[in-house]
């Protein structure tokens, strides 16, 4: 089990990334209601005594409206980022600095219109598939370098899907 406490030494909230993969191998990426310029992949909390599977499969669909994926892959170690100093007061009440999230590759088993954004807790606007290498160009700055750890960890993913594996 997961504690979704937060660690008294690091103040980072526990949580969990989806990095949804389509049959060609694009992933999916909503745009931010409260960040219209910023586009990022589905992520969200860990619950108390919540496994983090269990997590990113609520998350995808909370965020998504769909739960029509299996997990294919997950990072090997948790990856952290750290909010801005503006932020930091604000997001999450001013309990936690940042995140220390464990992401989880999705194969999409559905079709495009079995994604509901207004469904569960809204929090994209709109979304699109994107080359996962183009992500960490839509992400706000102080993402980045997760996800660049993210897409080099996932980059062999896409040609394994388009392949059929």
């Amino acid at each position: 089990m997961i504690d979704s406490a937060p660690d008294k030494t690091d103040s980072l909230r526990l949580g969990v990334g989806i990095a949804l993969f389509n049959a060609a191998g694009l992933v999916f990426v909503g745009r931010r209601i409260d960040t219209r310029d910023a586009w990022q992949m589905p992520q969200g909390g860990i619950d108390k005594g919540e496994e983090p599977r269990a997590a990113a499969l609520r998350e995808l669909e909370e965020e998504t409206g769909t739960d029509k994926a299996e997990i294919i892959a997950e990072s090997t170690g948790w990856l952290t980022y750290d909010l801005p100093a503006e932020l930091a007061s604000k997001v999450w009440k001013g309990r936690y600095r940042g995140q220390k999230q464990k992401w989880f590759a999705m194969r999409f088993l559905g079709l495009d219109s079995d994604f509901d954004l207004n469904r569960g807790h809204p929090e994209f606007e709109a979304w699109r598939w994107a080359p996962l290498e183009a992500l960490t160009e839509t992400i706000v700055d102080f993402k980045r370098p997760l996800y660049d750890k993210l897409v080099a960890e996932f980059a062999h993913l896409p040609d394994k899907i388009r392949s059929g594996d």
